[in-house]
């Protein structure tokens, strides 16, 4: 009926589950006076990381290869170079996360190698998602009947419905590490990683007509 009462409402829903993916940053770097031999020494210690990437074989969801850069290092005082620089990073993103601080370890004890991470999310398809969704769509149902029944009414028809958002905020538990060239052989560090829960919430936007209220 077109002149129906209505009424509005706003469904909300908040989860905390558990994260599907870790995400972490393996960079290698390289310092030398002379240039071909920093080049040589990235190729080799990215080669290196490659390898033990490889290794880790279904563990690894993904992995692209970031920025390389090359730079030289001059004097203040002019434009004579004095060494040159180079490094190589790659993002690697693990699902079996029982593999990961042993990996991260292994890519850590390499010489002149940087790791930065985990960053926990989720996939941008998980299930989690609709669950929120399909969860706040209940809660302004449940919402609109409260209403209804404080007037002594029902709800009869959806009116109307909108969604305000659905959304997770990657987490992130920061472990940077690496080894240096001509150091000593330490003996790797235990490292325990504890997968960080994703908040997940969704909220909605309702507009039901409801029968006549009983009023007085």
């Amino acid at each position: 009926m077109a002149d129906a009462p209505v009424v509005a409402v706003r469904g909300e829903a908040y989860r905390e589950v558990s994260p599907e993916l870790a995400e972490f940053t393996v960079t290698a770097t390289a310092r030398d006076r002379d240039r071909e031999t920093t080049l040589t020494r990235l190729a080799e210690r990215a080669a290196a990381v490659r390898v033990l990437l490889d290794s880790a074989g279904p563990a690894i969801d993904r992995r692209e290869t970031g920025q390389l850069r090359v730079w030289p290092e001059t004097k203040r005082s002019g434009e004579r170079v004095v060494a040159y620089h180079g490094s190589v990073g790659t993002t690697v993103t693990v699902t079996d996360f029982t593999a990961l601080g042993e990996l991260m370890l292994r890519l850590a004890d390499q010489d002149q190698v940087e790791v930065a991470g985990p960053w926990w999310s989720l996939r941008p398809d998980s299930p989690a998602y609709r669950d929120a969704r399909h969860a706040a769509i209940a809660d302004a149902l449940a919402r609109a009947r409260e209403y209804a029944e404080a007037l002594g009414a029902r709800v009869t028809a959806l009116l109307e419905l909108s969604d305000t958002g659905t959304g997770a905020q990657p987490m992130m538990a920061r472990a940077a590490f690496g080894k240096g060239a001509g150091g000593p052989a330490d003996a790797a560090p235990e490292l325990e990683l504890d997968p960080r829960p994703q908040p997940v919430q969704a909220a909605v936007e309702a507009r039901f007509t409801i029968s006549e209220p009983v009023l007085g």
